[in-house]
């Protein structure tokens, strides 16, 4: 009632009053009523306007007592109060109904939660009216949609159906309403189907009616249209936009079809025909979509992937990037000076003038802008990252469409696109997230099952991604090259990576490689920059033109004349370089984001690794940086680069670059198996593209893939396996093949580091467990010897070197991968030539390794590796590079065997037990085992390995290896021959010792003659060493003296194979061919060897002492008399320089034989086999030439023949039992021939003795001994070998020849040395050949006949064969030539000895007189005496009286032998023999003189005392009273008559010739004579007076007396001597004076 007055202070003062009950809840339904009609009369007159707003919004929000009509009458009076003048009241009004609004919504969203929980069954609905019943709806609901019908009645321009009383209303008021219901209480509409038949039927085709006008307008069409076309109203057109905004956002799910009408409409408003604000606003909305990906995923779900229908994502995208794009391309027209100069410099600031290629001028403070082909377009902030804060959609206020500040469009679309990468990635990742750890649940819990995701995620996010990629790039390309601003590139970059990282882990290779190639052509490598690996890839792209919404837009090509900061200049990676590059500071920070990109996404990137990792190696090289040790790389200039410039801001850069490119491939560990193999596949076409640019050349080549394959190998160690195949297949294959020695060096390098460090590493289980991964690790190692490149196998050995230094000890199985790397070198002998001059080095470091091995590891490796480590010490024995290492390596197979010896048992069990498991694994296959000499022990195997290399070395071309290793080799045999089981000793005797004499038989033997001038250097070569065949003959000595000594040492062992006699004559065989090679050296040696395997020797260790001695003045060795040491008696010593050595651990040198096997020696074939031998070396040696010689011909050395004739003692010792009459005269013929040979004249003065002394020759002694042990033997022996000493004698009696007849020696002209005395010059005359002298020889043999004679006389053989007759034949020559033998001691020991032989023999003679057996030997005899008792030779003029009256003496005993020994067994003797003594006798007796007498000496001179012995022996027999037959008394008459007679005619004439001469002086010899008989008449007076006259025949008496006349006569000569001779002469006549007493004699007067 108070508010009826219209009384304004009363109704003041009631309004106050109503609204303080009206907040004390106290009003009812009907008081509510009241008051609404009591206000709407306020209303209607225009009173207290404000308070009625005031009171109505209280009634409404303290209670919910007003319903319905009330309710809508409320309402309407508010929308009343907002269309007043006043225009506060209007905006009171206005908030207020906005309040109203929300109030009646609020209510109902409070009843429905009342009634929640109760379900209720709305009745069927009749019928299909536009208004649908309401009936259904609870009193708040429907209030609400009443509300809201009308609401969008009035918008339509229609009539309200329950705000009765409307009287006007505005479009953008009701819109604004529309849009707050709906963005506030979405859950109504959905909730309720009557609410959301409203949106679809109402608000939905309301929306579309009022755009059409901002569709069908077209900026600048001509007015000449048909219908004026009703231009876009900015309030409208911007609330509606908001409106749609809304219903996508909350009703998208039940607009569905709508929003694709609503969604197309939007990407229709932002072509460049429409206005710029509603481009503008456009975009806006866009932006509003763009940070809701939900939203967007379900576009793509409901579009997109829908057939037959709209692609609305993708043309929301793709209108994006037109948008942009015709941003830059058709500027607008009517803002020009605008778009043309940077915003706040003013139109006439510096338009293009300020930019300058090196960026903005540096006084302007710089705009975050875009600038492409002249365009500027300025860059502002337009809201957070992912919020959309629009500014036009908010203009609510704006009547008139406000001017679009320049850039705000492209700014927004700008943060549009990057909120839609940001959103739609994010999302899918958390999702993929999600869904990765449902799966690792999933398998945790259900461990055997195999996890199946919801395909259908899957599928969304692919086709999101595919059908925004195109657009995307586009946009985003586009942008980034228009970019100056750092922040902006740097985001524009992170969209595109994001972009590709995400398409990388949904598996869409086309897009993510279209980003990266996108990214790294634009803009990773500078403008024109040809990257072939590139374009080919982006070919596909490029070329291709995107359709955004029908229109073509070509992707824009990256500008050339972009203003980038310039930071780096460098040389292209190409191989024809052109001109220089320019990077700039875009380049760099596209770099950046690429390694970023790379780092964080690598497990994504698949097959665009290699576009990545292109773009890098390409940079690197410009920015010159190159690989450190490991693979990192590190800023450093490459040679080739002068044209590089890099600006101090990109140097402190580099660190940082080089350190992210190291992280890079660092963080490959945490990349999965089939990611890494992304990244290698993609390092290894990259280095072959590198290969191919270096090869052919030798520039620097670029080695960031060899750097990166290194270092991607060291951080991924832990799963090596999985990569090592591919990567050290590459670099073994390609790289370290490469011509390019740089790019080689690094591929040896990146592989070595790569072994190195596999090996080094802590696997997990460890590499002594997992062998299979070892001999992984290790194989590329053995591989690279497969490269011909010295540099290569340098780099490869060295490692060898550090493996073995590092990891030695756990190397294991892979030994033998390890021991082939270092063997391979020797096997490079047929390599190209290039490679050669690097071996010697390459061989010093692999034998280096080698020594490392042998000296640290051979305890450590398995035992089967041995037999490898024996091989490669072989071989670098056998290489002949480096002789020194192959001396070296021989003692190093020294040192090996010594550790075998050592470890002999450990080996044996661990060779045994492999041979087990390999045996086994053979039958298993079914095939036999093969190793080499298989059925020996594997233990042994392994010394026969060793045996046999060493065999091979001694056959080496050069000399000092052969030496080394042939000493090596027998003294390994003998040091630990014993750990050897006796089966093995077979194959050594024949593989090894009988397998390496032959070759070497056989080398010496085809030796080359030519002599070798030095030995390399300024090394001089002694003479006995200077032709291939003397060093080679070294070599023969050396293995026949070893193989002779083991035979010797371990024959007892070596007796028990069963074929020893096969051996010991192939020995046998070896050593006769030894000894008849055509070199003293050898053929000395091999007699050495022969005595040595008889066990002539007992092995002394100290002789090679005397013939070093000699050897160091320089005396050849052959001219060395090797026996003179020892007489015939002492045994022969044996040089055995490494005896000292193997003592040690033999304990003795020989092996004492098994007891009970002492005979195993004796056996006699063996013997025999020996003795056969002996015969052929012999005869073959000693037989003379045939022909007439030449002057090469070969004559064996004294020393040779001299220990040959030495060995016979001996020998003979084990043979004597058989030894027959036939083998004697073998022996015989040798030792003739040896004895036969001459020397050569320049040996002559070491072996003939000096002259002043006879002695003999060691060759003369050693012959007389073998005589000597021979006669002894026969002596001792049976009866049987008696008949053997006449062939003694033979032989001997041959010898005695010598003294007067040398031998000859074939036809061989010699020079003898006879007497020494009258000869010593010739020692020294120039012959080629001198023969000994024989003369002491012979005369020793005489003196061995005479003993012998004298022991041996009686024996039947010796009388039987005529021994006797045979001596005496041979003394005749020395005793007819008597002066004239060579030597005069020679006919004097003749003489001396038939004295003492016929002493011994003359009774044996007359003993078997009757025999007949010595008949022959008388005329022999009486020669004999008469040619030396009247010898035709004269003395010589200077022998002395004394040495004169010497040989006289000698006569004298010859004739009294005669007397004592022959003349009294004259009964015994055949009666010529004694006729023809007597007439010696008689001949002596008559004294014989020389006229060459001087008168002195005449006494002396004419033999008296030999005259005067024979003329009594004369006498003596003459009056012989013992005649025992009338025959012998007949010769002593016969002689007596014949002197008496000669007597008396030398008288007569005497006196005859004195009478005659008158006083001359008779001739001296007649003189001479005279007195001589009248002598010899003196001493037969004597001789008659001593005889018994009985004894005297009548007729000699009368003789005797008729002398005696003549005598007288002979008294008046007038010599006194002659008076003399006549007195004693005449004297004994006196006898005769008386008559002797008795006449009678026998009977007759």
């Amino acid at each position: 009632m108070g508010c009826g007055t219209k009384e304004p202070k009363i109704t003041q003062l009631c309004l106050a009053a109503i609204q303080r009950l009206m907040s004390h809840e106290v009003v009812s339904e009907a008081a509510a009523g009241n008051i609404i009609n009591m206000l709407w009369q306020l209303m209607e007159n225009g009173l207290e306007e404000l308070k009625l707003l005031q009171t109505v919004l209280v009634l409404l929000t303290t209670n919910t007592v007003v319903h319905d009509e009330v309710l809508s009458k409320a309402i309407v009076l508010c929308f009343r109060l907002h269309f007043t003048k006043d225009n506060i009241t209007n905006n009171t009004a206005a908030a207020t109904v906005r309040q109203v609004v929300t109030v009646v919504f609020e209510r109902m969203v409070a009843e429905d939660e009342r009634y929640q929980g109760i379900v209720e069954h709305p009745p069927p609905v009749q019928g299909n009216t536009n208004r649908r019943s309401v009936s259904t709806l609870r009193p708040s609901a429907k209030d609400a949609y009443m509300l809201f019908q009308d609401l969008c009645q009035l918008v339509n321009a229609d009539a309200p159906y329950w705000l009765v009383g409307m009287t006007e209303m505005t479009r953008t008021f009701g819109l604004e309403l529309l849009e707050s219901v709906l963005n506030d209480f979405p859950g109504v509409f959905l909730q309720h189907q009557e609410f959301s038949f409203l949106l679809k039927e109402r608000v939905c085709p309301l929306v579309i009616k009022l755009f059409s006008p901002n569709i069908k307008f077209r900026q600048g069409s001509s007015s000449a249209s048909p219908a004026p076309v009703e231009k876009p109203y900015f309030p409208i057109c911007m609330r509606l936009l908001r409106v749609v905004s809304v219903l996508i956002k909350h009703f998208y799910s039940l607009l569905v079809t709508e929003c694709e009408i609503f969604l197309s409409l939007l990407v229709k408003f932002l072509d460049g025909e429409k206005p710029q604000w509603l481009r503008a606003v456009a975009v806006e909305s866009v932006h509003r979509l763009c940070v809701q990906p939900h939203l967007l995923r379900s576009f793509c779900q409901s579009y997109d992937m829908k057939q037959h229908s709209t692609k609305v994502f993708r043309d929301i995208v793709n209108a994006l990037g037109s948008f942009i794009q015709s941003l830059f391309i058709l500027p607008n027209l009517g803002n020009n000076a605008a778009l043309s100069a940077p915003a706040g410099s003013g139109a006439q600031g510096s338009s293009q003038g300020g930019l300058g290629p090196g960026g903005i001028n540096s006084n302007q403070t710089t705009q975050a802008a875009f600038e492409y082909r002249g365009t500027w377009i300025p860059l502002m902030t337009v809201s957070v990252q992912g919020s959309a804060k629009a500014t036009y959609l908010e203009m609510l206020d704006k009547v008139e469409p406000p001017s679009i500040p320049e850039g705000y469009a492209m700014s927004v679309a700008f943060s549009a696109l990057l909120d839609l990468v940001r959103g739609i990635t994010s999302m899918i990742e958390r999702e993929l997230a999600a869904e990765e750890g449902a799966a690792a649940e999933f398998r945790e819990t259900h461990p055997g099952q195999q996890w199946q995701p919801q395909p259908g995620a899957h599928q969304v996010w692919e086709e999101m991604v595919s059908a925004c990629w195109c657009g995307l790039l586009a946009a985003l390309s586009l942008l980034l090259d228009a970019s100056t601003d750092e922040t902006a590139t740097e985001n524009i970059l992170k969209a595109e990576l994001t972009v590709a990282s995400l398409c990388g882990r949904l598996g869409l290779v086309t897009p993510r490689d279209a980003f990266i190639n996108r990214h790294l052509q634009g803009l990773s490598l500078p403008p024109h920059y040809t990257l072939t690996v590139l374009n080919s890839n982006a070919a596909s792209l490029t070329g291709k033109s995107y359709s955004i919404l029908g229109q073509t837009v070509q992707i824009i090509s990256p500008s050339s004349e972009s203003h980038q900061q310039v930071v780096a200049v460098g040389q292209p990676l190409a191989s024809q370089p052109q001109g220089t590059v320019v990077l700039t500071s875009k380049n760099l920070q596209c770099m950046r984001t690429l390694l970023n990109l790379a780092h964080c996404h690598g497990a994504v990137l698949g097959t665009s690794w290699q576009l990545v990792l292109a773009t890098l190696q390409h940079l690197v090289w410009i920015l010159g940086l190159k690989p450190g040790p490991g693979g990192v790389l590190k800023p450093g200039r490459a040679v080739e680069g002068p044209s590089t410039v890099l600006t101090t801001a990109v140097m402190t850069d580099l660190p940082f670059i080089a350190n992210i490119l190291s992280r890079l491939f660092e963080s490959s560990q945490y990349l999965d198996d089939v990611s890494l193999h992304h990244l290698i596949n993609a390092l290894c076409s990259l280095s072959l593209e590198a290969m191919e640019m270096a090869s052919g050349n030798n520039k620097e080549p670029s080695l960031f893939a060899v750097a990166k394959l290194l270092e991607t190998g060291l951080v991924n160690m832990d799963r090596i396996e999985i990569l090592w195949r591919p990567l050290t297949g590459h670099l073994l294959e390609k790289v370290c093949q490469h011509t390019n020695s740089r790019m080689r060096e690094w591929g040896a390098e990146a592989l070595t580091a790569l072994i190195k460090a596999g090996l080094a590493y802590k696997h997990d289980p460890p590499l002594a467990q997992n062998q299979r991964l070892q001999l992984l690790l290790l194989n590329p190692l053995k591989e690279l010897s497969n490269v011909l490149h010295a540099d290569i196998r340098q780099k490869q050995l060295e490692s060898v070197l550090q493996i073995l230094q590092s990891q030695g000890d756990g190397l294991g199985p892979g030994w033998p991968l390890v021991l082939g790397v270092i063997g391979a070198i020797r096997n490079d002998q047929g390599v190209p030539c290039f490679f050669l001059p690097f071996s010697e080095s390459l061989i010093r470091t692999a034998f280096q390794c080698l020594q490392l091995v042998v000296t640290d590891f051979l305890p450590t490796m398995p035992c089967t590796c041995l037999q490898i480590v024996v091989d490669v010490a072989g071989s670098f024995g056998l290489q002949n590079q480096e002789l020194n290492i192959s001396l070296t390596s021989i003692g190093l197979l020294w040192n090996i065997s010594d550790y075998f010896f050592q470890r002999g048992e450990a080996i044996t069990q661990d060779l045994e037990r492999e041979e087990e498991a390999l045996q086994k694994q053979a039958k298993e296959k079914g095939e036999t085992l093969n190793r080499p000499f298989h059925p020996a022990p594997p233990f042994d195997c392994l010394w026969l390995c060793l045996y046999a290399k060493l065999g091979e070395m001694c056959v080496d071309p050069r000399p000092a290896v052969r030496k080394s290793a042939g000493q090596t080799l027998f003294s390994t045999i003998a040091a630990h021959g014993t750990l050897l089981q006796q089966p093995t000793w077979h194959i050594v005797v024949w593989k090894v010792l009988f397998h390496l004499l032959g070759r070497v038989r056989t080398s010496s033997t085809t030796a080359d003659k030519e002599k070798i001038e030095s030995g390399g250097g300024n090394i001089l070569i002694h003479h006995s060493r200077d032709t291939a065949e003397k060093q080679w003959a070294e070599t023969w000595v050396l293995t026949l003296a070893g193989v002779a000594r083991i035979f010797n040492t371990r024959r007892y062992l070596l007796q028990q194979l069963g074929d020893f006699f096969e051996a010991w004559e192939v020995l046998l065989n070896h050593i006769q061919s030894a000894a008849l090679s055509k070199n003293n050296e050898v053929s000395l040696a091999a007699l050495k060897s022969f005595q040595e395997i008889l066990q002539i020797v007992t092995p002394v260790r100290d002789w090679d002492k005397a013939g070093d001695a000699f050897t160091a003045i320089g005396v050849p060795p052959v001219l060395i008399d090797p026996l003179s040491a020892y007489g015939p008696g002492r045994p022969l010593v044996r040089s055995d320089s490494l005896v000292e050595r193997l003592t040690r651990y033999n304990g003795a040198e020989l092996q004492a034989p098994p007891p009970g096997e002492e005979s195993a020696l004796e056996d006699s074939a063996l013997w025999w086999s020996a003795w056969n031998t002996w015969y052929r070396t012999g005869t073959d040696s000693t037989r003379p030439p045939s022909g007439p010689t030449e002057k090469f011909s070969f004559i064996p050395s004294q020393p040779f023949l001299t220990a040959l004739i030495q060995i016979f003692p001996a020998l003979y010792q084990h043979i004597k039992s058989n030894f027959s009459m036939e083998d004697l005269k073998k022996l015989g013929v040798i030792l003739h021939g040896a004895v036969s040979v001459p020397i050569s004249s320049d040996a002559s003065p070491f072996i003939l003795p000096s002259y002043t002394e006879a002695v003999l020759t060691s060759l003369q002694e050693a012959v007389l001994t073998a005589l000597d042990v021979l006669q002894k033997a026969i002596c001792v022996g049976p009866e049987n070998l008696q008949v053997m000493y006449p062939a003694i004698f033979e032989q001997l009696l041959l010898f005695v020849e010598f003294s007067c007849k040398p031998p000859q020696y074939g036809r061989m002209e010699t020079k003898h040395v006879a007497n020494a005395k009258y000869n010593q010059i010739q020692l020294f005359a120039p012959a080629e050949w001198v023969a000994l002298n024989y003369v002491p020889f012979a005369e020793r043999s005489l003196e061995v006949v005479v003993d012998l004679y004298h022991k041996t006389a009686c024996h039947k053989a010796v009388i039987n064969e005529k021994v006797l007759q045979n001596i005496i034949k041979t003394l005749r020559m020395p005793l007819g030539l008597k002066y004239a033998c060579p030597s005069e001691s020679t006919w004097k020991l003749a003489v001396s000895s038939l004295l003492k032989v016929l002493s011994i023999g003359l009774p044996v003679a007359r003993q078997h007189a009757s025999s007949g057996k010595f008949d022959t030997m008388w005329p022999e005899l009486a020669n004999a005496f008469e040619d030396f008792l009247f010898t035709k030779s004269t003395p010589p003029d200077n022998v002395s009286i004394q040495e004169f009256q010497k040989n006289e003496a000698i006569d004298v005993e010859v004739v009294q032998l005669i007397s004592t020994e022959i003349l009294p067994f004259a009964n015994f003797i055949p009666k010529d023999f004694v006729g023809q003594i007597m007439a010696m006798l008689n001949k002596g007796s008559i004294h014989s003189q020389s006229p060459s007498f001087t008168e002195a000496e005449i006494d002396v001179r004419m033999r008296e005392e030999f005259s005067k012995v024979c003329f009594e022996t004369l006498l003596q027999f003459s009056f012989s009273n013992k005649v025992s037959t009338p025959q012998e008394g007949y010769i002593s008459r016969m002689a007596l008559s014949v002197l008496l007679k000669r007597s008396q005619d030398v008288l007569q004439r005497y006196v005859e010739d004195e009478r005659l001469s008158g006083r001359c002086p008779l001739p001296r010899q007649q003189v001479t004579e005279i007195i001589f008989v009248l002598k010899a008449i003196s001493t037969l007076m004597d001789s008659l007076k001593k005889t018994q006259p009985e004894n005297v025949d009548g007729n000699t008496w009368a003789q005797v007396i008729a002398l005696y006349p003549t005598l007288v006569e002979c008294i008046t000569c007038s010599s006194t001597e002659v008076s003399s001779a006549l007195k004693e002469a005449l004297g004994p006549f006196k006898d005769f004076m008386q008559p002797p007493v008795s006449r009678v004699q026998n009977g007759e007067s």
